[in-house]
């Protein structure tokens, strides 16, 4: 029975480095207990050696338009420009699918990256807003206030706003710098470059190329 007292006590003295604190201390006060009654019977040896079991760490999930992936990322943070694409992503995109939410992103990317557009995202964002016909996002000048009910959504919107600035997912519009929904067919389609159909949106790129393509 001692030699299984002293194989415990080696076991903890291998594996405890690894438990946090408070782990550490409800194992010793066990590992103590056991050993002032100088008895450990085989079941309670095996509960007690379940203790020191090496906890599994989840394997990342390799990048993918999927919620599992953007359910695994962190709580998304970031400065007012984060935030100015986090919300344009919810307003304008939090309906569609994680990959059509990161076209979406790269539109909004792309014309920060073009010399025709402002050079910064909320800039771009809220190019137009306040004046009639000429707001670059609908949200912006539809004369709602923009309160975010949805916080799951915009949690989601949030990790995806992250993940497009942070240059994670692959570009997919190639360069493009407008969309629309497929239920609308704005005049500047017929003269823009058609570039994907993602989701319900269409996106377009103008005769020019933007600073990245």
């Amino acid at each position: 029975m001692k030699r299984y007292i002293v194989a415990v006590a080696l076991t903890a003295a291998t594996v405890l480095p690894s438990l946090s604190s408070a782990e550490r201390q409800d194992v010793e006060t066990t590992k103590n207990e056991l050993v002032a009654r100088n008895e450990l019977p085989a079941q309670s040896f095996r509960d007690y050696l379940k203790l020191f079991k090496p906890r599994k760490t989840p394997e990342p999930i390799e990048m993918s338009y999927t919620k599992a992936w953007l359910d695994q990322q962190p709580k998304a943070t970031g400065d007012e420009h984060f935030r100015c694409l986090a919300e344009a992503l919810y307003f304008e995109a939090r309906g569609e699918s994680i990959r059509g939410q990161f076209a979406v992103a790269e539109v909004i990317l792309n014309r920060v990256s073009s010399a025709r557009f402002p050079n910064s995202l909320c800039g771009v964002i809220n190019q137009g807003t306040g004046k009639k016909y000429q707001c670059q996002f609908t949200y912006t000048c539809d004369g709602k206030k923009e309160v975010i009910h949805e916080k799951r959504a915009y949690e989601r919107v949030s990790k995806v706003a992250r993940a497009a600035i942070d240059g994670v997912a692959d570009e997919m519009t190639a360069g493009a710098t407008h969309y629309h929904t497929k239920a609308v067919r704005p005049s500047w389609s017929r003269v823009y470059k058609e570039t994907a159909r993602i989701g319900v949106h269409i996106f377009y790129r103008h005769n020019y190329r933007t600073a990245s393509n």
